[in-house]
């Protein structure tokens, strides 16, 4: 299973309707549902705000909901789509600004369908593996020489902080911890310490 790395969202126009389409990552089904009253309130003015999610290691947690459009035309075909991705701990929500014509319900499903595969199309995904956060400091002189260890690792970097030393806070895959730490305390000839 892959997860988001991060938020994205497309817009499109079908007959007049203006259909946003949203990916946000998850946690868990009860963040799902903080985005989604978030969504709701963002767009309050909006005709729908249809969602589906699915959530958990296996992505075994899934949920939708069609918000007021005909049974099964909304989102059904957003959760098929989410299904078929491989995705997990994710909640797309496609927001409706009804434009005027009718679309049907074949014309509604792929409407839902395909604003869910744009979406999808442009979301950047990565492994869901064990994560770890590491917060270590070095000096100036040894930071390029760790910087460059970097690229051997799975590391996002949440904040570097430039004082008398440079503080340097992310998070890595778990099974790559040790031997980071190893590295990290070569390069600075034991001066730096990475903790978890």
């Amino acid at each position: 299973m892959n997860i988001l790395k991060k938020s994205v969202k497309t817009e499109t126009i079908i007959k007049g309707s203006r259909f946003i389409s949203e990916a946000f990552p998850v946690k868990n089904q009860q963040e799902a549902r903080e985005i989604l009253r978030a969504q709701k309130e963002k767009y309050a003015d909006a005709t729908h705000v249809v969602h589906a999610f699915i959530a958990g290691e296996t992505g075994g947690i899934m949920g939708m909901s069609d918000d007021g459009e005909p049974s099964g035309t909304a989102g059904r075909p957003a959760l098929e789509v989410l299904k078929g991705s491989g995705i997990t701990n994710i909640l797309l929500t496609i927001t409706r600004y009804f434009g005027g014509t009718l679309l049907g319900t074949g014309g509604l499903s792929r409407a839902y369908s395909g604003g869910a595969k744009e979406v999808l199309a442009i979301a950047e995904t990565e492994p869901l593996v064990a994560k770890s956060a590491f917060s270590f400091s070095v000096s100036y002189d040894r930071y390029d020489a760790v910087k460059r260890a970097f690229k051997d690792f799975h590391i996002d970097i949440a904040s570097e902080d430039f004082g008398t030393e440079i503080t340097v806070n992310g998070t890595i895959f778990l099974d790559e911890s040790q031997q980071f730490a190893a590295r990290v305390f070569d390069i600075t000839q034991g001066k730096s310490t990475v903790t978890f």
